[in-house]
């Protein structure tokens, strides 16, 4: 890290992240701005990361140690699913991520303001439909991460490693074709850092959404096995983020797990809040969108009041963007076009917060109760930025995800 310009624009990033975290960070970007060296900048990053948070929140970083402070949960659920049924969700849990993903692409970043006046001003309002034409899914990181779930999955097993994960990101993924805490994550790969410390030098983004967008690979292949999911994507997760970061990808796994065994929404939040540590601000999050839902007379009104909360992170961060992502699935009621429509709506990481939506309630439903004007524009087809997986069958994606489920859930 040599770019001067560049190193302060991430110490004030990572001041911001430390002051989320509930560090005290006075007087720290007066210090940034006056950093005269990359010597002097490299001093306060490490000044940063020897704060220590406030007494509150309860976040660990690691498995173990997650583990010893989140709720009571079923770890394991046991419906009987026939091999058909099996195929059916999985299948929609892949078409309801591309969906969601390919319906908020056109409008990523936008806030909901700019898209409800966008839309309202082409007497588009609400939105309920794709905002442009598709003959197959445009490539997207949102759906590259599930490919790439797979094929590790198929190349390692269960007992795949956060250092095969990071590998994997080395050789099959060009550079420019990852954000965030993975760019920053995949530089300091390069460096010979590995994980799970490749996380943090010089990476503020280590709690934005994502790790949370690679949730989906890790529940398709646990089905009725919240617990396995959440292991998996922790294992993924901690390549590039700590905290609200892995428990995002946590949590999103381990309700698409159960997503296969309930289609109760209120269950699978239950179960995948049990993942996560209980004193989180991502389970205090969870919780204030549910007593939204319950109090807020629609998804508008208690958009409002997450906006008022969480609005502040910035448009991609995990707590703001799975706020919506839930809001979403509750004021859906299981209307999948609805469902997607809502997350897409809410602003913020559009294609993010579309994909994970409808990648929930497509497994909750399956394939064949999605309606066909949302899949049948793909024509079985997904590109992709992976090396090897140029263009895909969606359908044989789904297939061969099963078969990997088959192998890592031992049935």
């Amino acid at each position: 890290m040599t770019d001067l310009p560049r190193m302060k624009e991430l110490l004030l990033e990572e001041i911001t992240q430390r002051t989320e975290e509930g560090c005290a960070t006075a007087g720290f970007a007066e210090r940034a701005g006056g950093a005269r060296d990359s010597a002097a900048a490299q001093a306060l990053w490490d000044d940063l990361q020897a704060l220590v948070p406030a007494a509150g929140w309860v976040e660990p970083s690691g498995l173990d140690e997650i583990r010893l402070v989140r709720p009571a949960g079923p770890r394991r659920m046991a419906p009987v699913i026939s091999a058909e049924v099996l195929r059916d969700k999985t299948l929609g849990g892949w078409l309801g991520r591309i969906a969601g993903c390919q319906l908020g692409k056109p409008v990523e970043g936008w806030p909901h303001d700019r898209i409800a006046a966008d839309l309202k001003a082409k007497g588009r309002y609400p939105l309920d439909d794709y905002l442009a034409p598709l003959t197959f899914a445009l490539r997207d990181d949102d759906q590259d991460y599930t490919i790439l779930g797979l094929h590790l999955l198929e190349k390692h097993g269960a007992g795949f490693t956060s250092g095969q994960v990071a590998d994997a990101w080395l050789e099959m993924f060009p550079y420019h074709q990852v954000y965030t805490a993975e760019r920053e994550t995949y530089r300091n790969l390069i460096a010979g850092i590995r994980p799970p410390e490749s996380a943090v030098p010089w990476n503020p983004y280590r709690e934005w959404i994502g790790a949370q967008i690679r949730a989906d690979g890790w529940g398709f292949c646990s089905p009725c096995r919240p617990e396995q999911a959440a292991a998996f994507g922790f294992r993924d997760a901690a390549v590039s983020h700590v905290k609200n970061g892995i428990y995002g990808e946590m949590f999103f796994a381990a309700a698409i797990a159960a997503a296969f065994a309930s289609d109760s929404l209120d269950e699978v939040l239950d179960v995948a809040l049990s993942e996560i540590p209980a004193r989180s601000r991502f389970a205090a999050m969870v919780a204030d969108c549910r007593g939204w839902a319950k109090s807020a007379p629609d998804f508008e009104a208690a958009w409002q009041l997450c906006a008022a909360k969480y609005g502040r992170y910035h448009w991609v961060h995990t707590l703001n963007n799975a706020a919506v992502v839930v809001l979403a699935l509750l004021f859906g009621r299981k209307d999948f076009g609805k469902t997607i429509s809502l997350a897409v709506s809410g602003g913020w990481d559009t294609d993010c917060n579309g994909a994970t939506a409808g990648a929930v309630l497509g497994v909750m439903l399956g394939e064949r109760a999605i309606p066909r004007r949302w899949t049948s524009v793909f024509n079985d087809r997904i590109q992709s930025a992976l090396f090897g997986y140029g263009e895909s069958r969606i359908t044989a994606l789904a297939d061969r995800m099963v078969l990997a489920g088959a192998k890592v859930s031992g049935g």
